[in-house]
């Protein structure tokens, strides 16, 4: 049996990013989201995942944008001078290297995020990270240890799949060097977290089989979501995308995902792509359906 969770990253974040992956989802392949509890649009978010319970949903850990979730006083190490969390991945893995970095504040924030998601009445079907950053060395056993808490039964894996990224190669609007660029990032998580499949294992966490996106990121196009389909192998794969709208808030915010937003709502509800998918006998699942199989 082939399944695919096709997650949609950054739920809350904004209005239009809401709408984009409510659309992707209602009318085309997405069927999980990743939740920033600190996101400018967390309480829409909310009412999305209430009014559309065949949309699953994680939490997306965060240590580079926003607000923090937890008192501030507990984690004055991950704020900058704006009282805001600002870890890019890179630095945090210097800070992590050069022992600077308090990893009870990272384990203070990240439960208060979960424990935001919960509270709002949402159980998480599982935990990934913004910017990949739950993948860092150190920061993915805090992950497993909250989903232990938490009874969360999933954790991405952000291990991506060679043969996969190759195949959503396919498509000749993309930015060569940031796909490059990407690529190697991806090939450095592997490095990073080299035994991380084997700790969720022996905690009984599930994770998909294969994964991929990371060299895709606001590079998706349709002819490379239509190979991946025709290649897809057997087991659970996940498809990270990141559809939305672009929206006054979006536009002003730090992301450089905008307008490959817009392009990923078209290409996620494309109807070669739903018929692909159909077709192929592929099942659409969320990661809570794949930790009840694993």
């Amino acid at each position: 049996m082939r399944n695919l969770i096709v997650n949609a990253d950054d739920l809350g974040w904004t209005e239009g990013v809401n709408r984009g992956i409510a659309e992707a989802h209602r009318n085309g392949i997405v069927t999980s989201a990743s939740l920033l509890a600190n996101g400018a649009a967390f309480a829409s978010a909310v009412e999305l995942a209430r009014t559309t319970p065949g949309l699953g949903v994680g939490v997306h850990l965060n240590l580079s944008d926003g607000e923090p979730v937890a008192p501030r006083e507990l984690v004055t190490t991950l704020l900058n001078d704006r009282a805001e969390l600002e870890g890019k991945p890179e630095t945090l893995l210097l800070r992590l290297a050069r022992r600077s970095l308090p990893i009870e504040e990272v384990e203070f924030e990240w439960d208060a995020q979960i424990q935001k998601v919960r509270e709002n009445g949402i159980e998480p079907t599982h935990l990934d990270g913004h910017k990949h950053v739950h993948m860092l060395p150190g920061l993915f056993e805090v992950a497993l240890r909250l989903a232990k808490k938490h009874g969360i039964a999933a954790i991405r894996i952000s291990h991506e799949d060679s043969r996969l990224r190759a195949a959503l190669s396919v498509g000749g609007k993309q930015n060569g060097s940031v796909v490059i660029k990407q690529g190697v990032q991806a090939r450095g998580l592997k490095l990073l977290a080299r035994d991380a499949r084997e700790q969720a294992e022996r905690l009984g966490i599930a994770a998909a089989d294969y994964f991929c996106g990371i060299a895709q990121t606001g590079e998706l196009t349709r002819e490379g979501v239509l190979r991946l389909l025709e290649i897809l192998p057997e087991g659970t794969t996940e498809l990270m995308c990141h559809p939305g709208y672009v929206d006054a808030d979006l536009a002003k915010s730090a992301t450089r995902l905008q307008s490959s937003r817009q392009t990923e709502v078209q290409i996620l509800t494309d109807m070669a792509i739903r018929n692909i998918v159909a077709s192929q006998g592929i099942r659409l699942i969320d990661y809570g359906f794949a930790a009840q199989e694993a």
